[in-house]
Formats: structure tokens, C-alpha cells, sequence
């Protein structure tokens, strides 16, 4: 068996100018907000990783539950030697347990965390020795192009993996955007995504709420990982993390909460606080099977299969062009 080393393409550079103007203007706009992306740099990723873990946090063993029982059927229908496009791979712990069923051509690994990849490839490809794997480091929520000549030109499907929830980060038009641009690259292949479905209030507060604190350690992380993007000196001190589901727009939000008034500056610029006013770091949308189901239809895929688990807590769905 050939030994194989994984590649790596490096799109993604934090502090640009094009994104530190969007991340000022997004302080700066009422309410203000930050993007979700400034959560992962390595030690966000570790804390997503622990979060995972917590009895609060029902999404990543739910849906590892759904793969467990139907993964077979999911690689019948998927059918094998595909380029496997894993976006937010993080620790690849997810792919890992679908690429033996798959049995993929190549492994695509995309995240904005490029330090955190490399180290995770790194192990799969000891796990993987023969496998084909490829890592991009990029902000896909910009755009979800990925770079020429990775999926195109071999001849093998490119099937889209998504779980984890991370679309209901976007609203539904950027969900329906973001979806769209993965069917133009996804002609004879499809996306494998996982999508969290509408429950109680409660159940929903807590899974982004945990008595330990670690989902509020992630959200205070967010500010380190500003204040070395664009400049910036929030002081994690000042701030508290909160959780609430609005339910006319349903959706978990994610702020964080000025304790005292707070002015942040940065280099050609600053924004007041008041005592109590937040900054908005996340939004996670969660969806019927139907309205999901619409979603896909809107975005030109046609919903092949739906999986769920106990309760219909959470969805796993198949869509193909």
C-alpha cells in the first residue's frame, strides 16, 4: 500500500482588510454582532470538542446515534469511491467513523481552523494510510467554492458532508445561498447534512447553556480570537455569556452581555457598551423535516432520504442533484 501524506491548501487569512472591515462594521452596526467564524481558532476548537461531550448537548450523540443504526443504509444509497467534502471537519472524528463504510477516493477536509486540521489529518492519515486526503484551511461561510482542481477533473462524486447543525448558523435565505453553491459543484454526487429539528425551549436553552460553563468559555473565546483578528481590546472580564430561544424566528441565540459599561477600541475607532447591551455571536436555526425539506428543494437539491433519531430530536438528510 502506498503511504500517502495529507496535502494541504492555505485560502484563509485572519486579519485581512476586507475582513476586518466587516467584523468592524458588524461592532459598530445596532445591535452590533460578531461572526460565529471567530469562535475556532485552536482553543475554540478544543472547547466545541468538550462541548460535544456535555450531558447538555444532545446534537453530536444524537446524531451519532443516527449513523450508528443507519450508516450501512446511508453508504448503500451514497454508493462508494467518492471525493468526501467534510466541511467544519474540526477533529475529523465524524468522517472518521464514515469512511470506512463509504470506502471515499479522497477525503476533502475544510475548516477555518487551520492549525487544528492540520494536527487531526495528521492522525487520520495514520488511521488512512492509503487514502487520498486533502485539507483546506478557508472560511467557507463566505463562500463555499472551493479551490480549482480538489473535487473537479477525476471523475469521482463529489458528495458534501455537512453535520453537526452547522447550517442552521445561517439564516434560511444564507442557508438557501450556501446550499446552492454547494449543488453547482455537486453534480452526480449530493450532501449528507445534519440538521437540528424544533423542541422545547428548555431542552434548547440548555444545550447552549451548560451548568459547567464551557458553552460560555466558547462564546468569551470569541473576543481573544477578535482582539488578535482585527485589533481590538475586549477584556473576556467584562462580559457574560447568554443563551435564549426566540421562538417567533426559531432559533437558539448566542450574546454576549456588557456587565458594566464597556468602551472597545481598536486602531481608528471604538464602541461604547452600556451596562447590559449585547453583542450577538450566534444564531442556530432549527427546522421541521418539511421546511427543511422545502430548504433543499429551493436550492436545487431533491431530498433523497431523511433519517432520524429517538423522538425526532435531530435529522440526518440525504439530498442529491
Amino acid at each position: 500500500m502506498i503511504r500517502r501524506a495529507p496535502r494541504f491548501i492555505q485560502t484563509h487569512s485572519s486579519g485581512t482588510v476586507d475582513e476586518r472591515a466587516a467584523a468592524i462594521a458588524a461592532l459598530q452596526a445596532e445591535p452590533a454582532s460578531a461572526s460565529p467564524k471567530y469562535f475556532y481558532d485552536r482553543l475554540g476548537s478544543h472547547l466545541f470538542d468538550a462541548i460535544t461531550e456535555l450531558d447538555e448537548y444532545y446534537p453530536t450523540r444524537t446524531e451519532a446515534a443516527i449513523f450508528a443504526v443507519h450508516g450501512s443504509e446511508m453508504a448503500q444509497r451514497i454508493g462508494g469511491g467518492c471525493s468526501l467534502v467534510d466541511l467544519g471537519a474540526g477533529n475529523c472524528e465524524k468522517a472518521a467513523r464514515l469512511i470506512p463504510l463509504l470506502d471515499p477516493a479522497r477525503y476533502v477536509a475544510v475548516d477555518i481552523s487551520a492549525d487544528y486540521l492540520h494536527d487531526a489529518l495528521k492522525r487520520l492519515q495514520r488511521e488512512q494510510p492509503g487514502l487520498d486526503i486533502v485539507g483546506i484551511g478557508m472560511d467557507f461561510s463566505r463562500s463555499p467554492t472551493l479551490p480549482a482542481g480538489v473535487i473537479d477533473g477525476d471523475g469521482a462524486r463529489p458528495v458534501f458532508f455537512y453535520p453537526g447543525s452547522s447550517i442552521g448558523n445561517f439564516t434560511p435565505d444564507e442557508a438557501a445561498h450556501f446550499l446552492s453553491g454547494l449543488r453547482a459543484q455537486a453534480a452526480g454526487g449530493g450532501l449528507l447534512v445534519g440538521v437540528d429539528l424544533v423542541k422545547p425551549a428548555p431542552v434548547l436553552e440548555a444545550a447552549y447553556d451548560d451548568a459547567l460553563g464551557v458553552t460560555a468559555a466558547f462564546n468569551l473565546n470569541l473576543l481573544r480570537n477578535l482582539n488578535r483578528a482585527i485589533g481590538t481590546d475586549f477584556d473576556p472580564v467584562d462580559w457574560r455569556h447568554v443563551a435564549l430561544f426566540n421562538a417567533e424566528a426559531s432559533r437558539i441565540e448566542m450574546h454576549l452581555e456588557a456587565r458594566r459599561a464597556v468602551t472597545v477600541h481598536w486602531d481608528d475607532g471604538e464602541r461604547s457598551f452600556a451596562a447590559g447591551e449585547r453583542l450577538h455571536t450566534e444564531n442556530s436555526y432549527k427546522y421541521s423535516i418539511a421546511g427543511f425539506e422545502a430548504l433543499l428543494r429551493r436550492a436545487g437539491f431533491r431530498a433523497a432520504r431523511c433519517w432520524t433519531g429517538t423522538g425526532e430530536a435531530f435529522a440526518v438528510f440525504w439530498a442529491t442533484t
